[in-house]
């Protein structure tokens, strides 16, 4: 049976969440350290995130009214909450592998080595000075709330009305009144015209606002919010198919990969990198073992296929790197001795591959 590590995290609710860069630290290649520096390759995970919108469906008082007084055919009749998933991102974050830690080892007294690690001990960069990470961020749209009580619009006849029936049919008539209003304005013929651009800019905004509330007492009214959910798959050296990550309901949103109550995100991942099987004899396995006790050992990632399923259609499909399919290979120890000009190496750290050799 297929073995796939996956760990699930609930990042942020109604925040702006992002990929945001570790921070880094210069550690100097001294006598105190053997002139060595000890550090860490990635592996690759993959941050999974959901953008969900949050919708609450109130229904007006006087919803029965609605296509007698206003002619509205479709007011909210059941207050409800009803989830949708808007968007899907996936960030590709290395992780440290306890499996890929090494020393890089350097010329004593040749000159003044130094190496900088993130927090998690991930290398960044030799002899040079780390390039600003860019913060990926998935945006989150601010949401819609009626923040505007209608009642409070309501004239003394309204309130005192003896029934319901009576309310929505003076509710109605003040709707009227002010488009009524608004029209006269705009034709200029109202007895008392906005004197000038900014009078009218407020006088027009208080009629669509008192006309946008009271109107909800009939059609109903709708508030949204929105928030992120992220799930984190860690890729063994395997392919993934059609995994269960996740699954969202739109009664409930998100939820648990082993929750019936939501309809599955299936996630695959199959590698494109074709493995070669190497034969060698014991001399030539010492060999390399040999090498890759010196030197900078590196990362070459290998290349994936990833994509997301949900409701039968694919909503993410993209190539992706994946350390797990690839290799690593070194930098031989000689090509950190030259005094006069010391090399310099640029790494992605979230991959542990090179991003570029400085000489």
């Amino acid at each position: 049976m297929m073995r796939v590590k996956y760990f699930i995290l609930l990042l942020s609710i109604l925040a702006i969440p992002g990929l945001h860069a570790q921070k880094t630290t210069r550690v100097n290649a001294i006598k105190a350290n053997d002139y060595g520096v000890i550090y860490s390759l990635p592996k690759t995970s993959f941050e999974i995130t959901l953008l969900v919108k949050k919708s609450t469906f109130q229904r007006g008082d006087f919803y029965p009214y609605a296509k007698g007084y206003l002619g509205l055919e479709s007011p909210i009749t059941e207050n409800s909450v009803r989830y949708t998933l808007e968007e899907i991102s996936v960030i590709n974050k290395g992780i440290p592998d306890k499996n890929s830690s090494f020393m890089v080892e350097f010329r004593a007294k040749s000159y003044e080595p130094f190496v900088y690690l993130r927090e998690d001990g991930a290398i960044v960069t030799v002899n040079a000075e780390p390039e600003p990470e860019t913060a990926m961020e998935m945006v989150i749209p601010a949401g819609e709330s009626s923040s505007v009580n209608p009642r409070r619009f309501l004239s003394q006849e309204t309130l005192l009305a003896g029934s319901t029936a009576k309310q929505a049919e003076l509710v109605a008539r003040q709707i009227f009144d002010l488009r009524r209003s608004r029209t006269d304005i705009l034709t200029g013929e109202a007895e008392s015209m906005p004197p000038d651009g900014n009078a009218y800019k407020v006088v027009m905004d208080e009629i669509d606002m008192q006309e946008k509330a009271l109107t909800e007492l009939f059609a109903g009214s709708i508030e949204s919010e929105y928030f992120i959910t992220s799930y984190v798959v860690i890729p063994e050296d395997i392919d993934i198919k059609r995994e269960v990550i996740a699954r969202f309901s739109e009664k409930l949103g998100p939820v648990d990969a082993d929750n019936l109550a939501g309809e599955p995100l299936y996630l695959s991942l199959r590698n494109k990198t074709p493995k070669v099987e190497l034969q060698l004899s014991e001399r030539d396995l010492k060999r390399l073992e040999d090498k890759f006790s010196q030197g900078l050992v590196y990362n070459i990632p290998g290349k994936g296929d990833l994509s997301i399923e949900f409701r039968n259609r694919q909503i993410k499909n993209m190539e992706v790197d994946v350390v797990q399919y690839g290799s690593q290979d070194v930098l031989t120890k000689k090509m950190f001795e030259n005094m006069k000009k010391p090399i310099k190496i640029l790494f992605y750290p979230e991959l542990g591959a090179i991003k570029q050799i400085i000489q």
